[in-house]
């Protein structure tokens, strides 16, 4: 029961992180992260998932929020 409790709550953070992100929400998103980061250490710690899946989930989310201040607004795009 503890581990679908913090499975849960990591897969909501995932998501919530990951709409984010397709959304566009730099500053919520690196906010966002940061909490994401920090509740997928402690299921690392309760053995929700191994420590390289978590590794590899912390790398991929946060290249893809760096990638959010490279994306330059269309607004902005003078052709």
């Amino acid at each position: 029961m503890i581990n679908k409790t913090a499975r849960t709550r990591l897969r909501s953070q995932l998501k919530k992180l990951r709409t984010l992100i397709a959304s566009g929400a730099e500053e919520e998103a690196r906010q966002a992260l940061t909490a994401t980061i920090t509740i997928i250490d402690k299921s690392i710690t309760k053995g929700v998932i191994h420590k390289n899946a978590a590794a590899r989930l912390k790398s991929r989310l946060s290249r893809q929020v760096n990638a959010l201040a490279l994306k330059v607004p269309a607004s902005t795009n003078s052709s």
